[in-house]
Order: structure tokens, then C-alpha cells, then sequence
């Protein structure tokens, strides 16, 4: 099979997910995210540590790749990537805000969301470069098979990527619902029942020409590095380290004279900066695989 057909696939099966009515409908989806996405970085970090320390290691070879402008743009290419992981952060911020007590509900459930993103993030990263050094893939478990070889057992091989369909299945409903807020503000009527034939028939079209929107451009354009430090750099970055500053000194209008306007203001010029260099870094990445690529790839 093609990786088109298997992004084809996916789309059928967001298609229905897609329907699920709105954000508290999606509280279990969440934790089974959570728990899916600790599975597969402790399946990810077993993986690699057997890996290294088995006879079929690969050569291991800890140098930088490339000249000093790749390696300036790839660092600028893999912040807002980062930014991304991170940004997850932004769906119980706003989740906490829906009911009271905002406050301790909002620092509960960051300080969970950043506990899960650090555990997974980090033990990935270390163990992957470890375990394969520069030659490690942009998705680690490319790298547990080596000329159609695998390099661990097949269940450690199995078992992350099924828990990462079912991750990214919840999240990808979970990204899902502010565009489904957009398209029922459109076509949706308030002032009658929600499950009403005037509000359901519209809902059932405008979410499944989204999500088949999204599938038709993902199958045409498999650039998911790219799209990520892409999204990295025009949503997540002002989201989480722009905007709040600006509505922070606009809210409650600190003294021009105080440390925390001051600071705010460094951080906003500071990120503003590197989000700039960040999308020219992603755009001409994005170029350099358009000229390698082609629609329909089959990766």
C-alpha cells in the first residue's frame, strides 16, 4: 500500500470522530491521548536503549551534519517544531477557563499537560541520539528498521505505532473542534436545539468537507517535519509566547517603569524575531523538499 491510501484511511475514520459534538464530549479522548502518547515515548525510549546496546547497533556518530548555514536554519527550522510539542499546553488553558475556579483548575492541568510533554519529549530525544546519533530519522521509528530489517522486536516496533495512531487520532478530533466552532457559528442556528434536523444536517457537511479537505492535502503534500515547524511558527509561537504578554501589559496595565512590563516587552520583541526567522527557516525548507517531493509521494 501506498502512503496516500493509508492517509485515505485515517481521513475515513477522523470523518466519523469528526461529529463528536464539542469539547466536553472529548474529556475521555484526552486521557486515552495522554496515556497513548506516554506508551509510545516509553516503547520509543525501550526501543532505542535495546537498539544501542545490541550487536546490530548502528555505527554511532555524534558530529554535526552539514555546513554552517544548513545547520543555522535547521536549528531555526526545529524551534518552532519544539513550540508545537509545547503548544499543547494551549487546549487546557482554554478548556480551564470554561468554569470555575479558572485559576487552580488552569495550573493543575499545565502543570500535568508539561509533566507529560518533558517525561516524553526529552527521554525520546536523548535515547534516540544516543542509540543512532546524526543518523537518527525525524520520526524515530524509521530508524528501528534497517534495510527492511527490524533492529528490536517486532512487538517494541508494533506497539508505539499503534498507540500513535490512536494519539493522534484524539488529536487530530481535539484540533478539530475550534474549526467546528467557526463552521457552527456559520451554518448553525442558536436559537433551536442542537440536535435539531437544522443544525445536524448542516454540522454533518461542514465538518465532513473539512476533514475531507485536510486528507486531500495530506495525502498531496506529506511534509509532516515541515508542517509542523510551519504551524510552529505562525500559531504556536505568538499563542504561547507573544499574545500573552501583549494582553498581560493591555489587561492590567503595569507601570512603564515596573520589571514585569519591561520583561514582557523583551519576550515579545525577543519572539517576534525568532518566529520571523523561524518561518523564512521553514518556508525555504520547505522549498529545498518540494524539489525531492512530489504529489502523492509515497515516502
Amino acid at each position: 500500500m501506498k502512503l496516500y491510501e493509508f492517509v485515505v484511511i485515517f481521513g475515513c475514520f477522523m470523518l466519523m470522530l469528526a461529529q463528536m459534538p464539542s469539547f466536553h464530549s472529548l474529556r475521555h479522548i484526552n486521557l486515552v491521548s495522554s496515556v497513548m502518547c506516554l506508551s509510545y515515548s516509553a516503547c520509543a525510549t525501550a526501543a532505542s536503549i535495546y537498539i544501542g546496546n545490541s550487536s546490530n547497533a548502528p555505527e554511532k556518530d555524534y558530529s554535526l551534519k552539514g555546513d554552517t548555514t544548513n545547520r543555522l536554519f535547521g536549528i531555526f527550522n526545529a524551534i518552532p517544531i519544539i513550540a508545537t510539542t509545547y503548544g499543547s499546553g494551549i487546549i487546557p488553558e482554554i478548556q480551564a477557563t470554561l468554569a470555575p475556579p479558572v485559576k487552580g483548575k488552569m495550573l493543575k492541568s499545565l502543570c500535568v499537560c508539561f509533566v507529560v510533554v518533558l517525561f516524553s519529549f526529552f527521554t525520546v530525544a536523548i535515547s534516540g541520539y544516543w542509540a543512532f546519533g546524526n543518523q537518527a530519522e525525524g520520526l524515530i521509528f524509521s530508524s528501528f528498521v534497517d534495510n527492511n530489517k527490524p533492529l528490536a522486536p517486532k512487538w517494541l516496533i508494533y506497539m508505539p505505532n499503534i498507540c500513535t495512531i490512536a494519539q493522534l487520532t484524539a488529536n487530530g478530533v481535539e484540533y478539530l473542534q475550534p474549526t467546528n466552532v467557526i463552521l457552527e457559528q456559520i451554518f448553525g442556528d442558536p436559537e433551536i436545539p442542537e440536535f435539531s434536523p437544522r443544525n445536524v444536517i448542516p454540522r454533518l457537511i461542514s465538518r465532513s468537507l473539512a476533514v475531507i479537505t485536510a486528507t486531500i492535502i495530506a495525502a498531496m503534500l506529506p511534509f509532516f517535519g515541515d508542517m509542523n515547524s510551519l504551524i510552529g511558527a505562525f500559531g504556536y509561537m505568538p499563542l504561547d509566547f507573544i499574545l500573552p504578554m501583549i494582553f498581560f501589559n493591555m489587561t492590567f496595565k503595569p507601570s512603564k517603569r515596573s520589571s514585569i512590563f519591561w520583561l514582557n516587552v523583551i519576550i515579545v520583541i525577543a519572539f517576534s524575531a525568532l518566529a520571523a526567522m523561524a518561518t523564512i527557516s521553514t518556508v525555504r525548507q520547505i522549498v529545498l523538499d518540494a524539489k525531492t517531493y512530489q504529489l502523492f509521494a509515497d515516502l
